[in-house]
């Protein structure tokens, strides 16, 4: 079974990388249909990956902040395949910076984000408010990076920054089961059943500690999906 999972995501990662590049041109050639573009997409990775996508909760039509755990580029293509709103996401600068790849962030105009560099703040918060003011929906991972999928890493605070200063109404969201679908690290890939929960939206405005007390929902709610497993 093991060398079957590696076999499995050695041909995931493959095709993954060849249909992410004829989307990146497509996505020059067609500037304004970019979400249909990486809509279409997300479908087509669920059946070339041999995985189902399960929503609990809706997507709440005020949102302007979408914050999700992370644990494996499934993540994104479960959001892009159920988000009913074009999504702008909040990605970091390395990512820009992988030769031809990296276009996946300027082709549909997401946001990258040096986080070694202070200024990029500046630039997160100009760029946000302009996607913001297109009708877009911003969206990043607050852990900064992905984990095993078993428990929230500690939140970088750039979503706070970016909903406090912008003032954005921010729905949090539980990803489970992305990891076993895909480990890029380990390059294993299974089938099976990714689930999505969106949790109630939340205006910061109206609590000072609704940053913290959001991480501790989202904790509570992965770990509860998890003893349920």
């Amino acid at each position: 079974m093991k060398i079957l999972a590696k076999i499995r995501g050695f041909y995931v990662m493959v095709e993954f990388v060849i249909t992410v590049l004829i989307t990146i041109v497509l996505m020059y050639a067609f500037r304004t249909k970019t979400h249909p573009i990486r809509r279409t997409w997300g479908h087509l990775q669920t059946f070339l990956m041999g995985f189902s996508i399960k929503q609990m909760g809706e997507a709440s039509p005020t949102t302007t902040l979408l914050v999700l755990n992370h644990q494996s580029l499934v993540d994104i293509v479960a959001l892009e395949t159920i988000y009913p709103k074009n999504l702008c996401w909040i990605a970091k600068k390395e990512i820009e910076d992988i030769p031809l790849f990296g276009h996946i962030i300027p082709a549909p105009r997401m946001i990258s984000i040096d986080r070694k560099d202070k200024r990029s703040i500046i630039k997160m918060l100009k760029e946000g408010k302009e996607r913001v003011a297109e009708g877009r929906v911003l969206a990043m991972f607050p852990e900064g990076t992905r984990g095993r999928g078993d428990k929230l890493l500690k939140f970088q605070s750039g979503a706070k920054i970016l909903a406090e200063k912008l003032e954005l109404i921010v729905q949090p969201a539980i990803i489970v089961g992305a990891r076993h679908i895909l480990d890029s690290k380990n390059l294993d890939a299974h089938g099976g059943e990714v689930k999505v929960i969106y949790l109630d939206p939340i205006n910061p405005k109206e609590d000072e500690a609704w940053f913290e007390k959001m991480y501790h929902t989202m904790e509570e709610r992965l770990a509860l999906e998890l003893a349920s497993k």
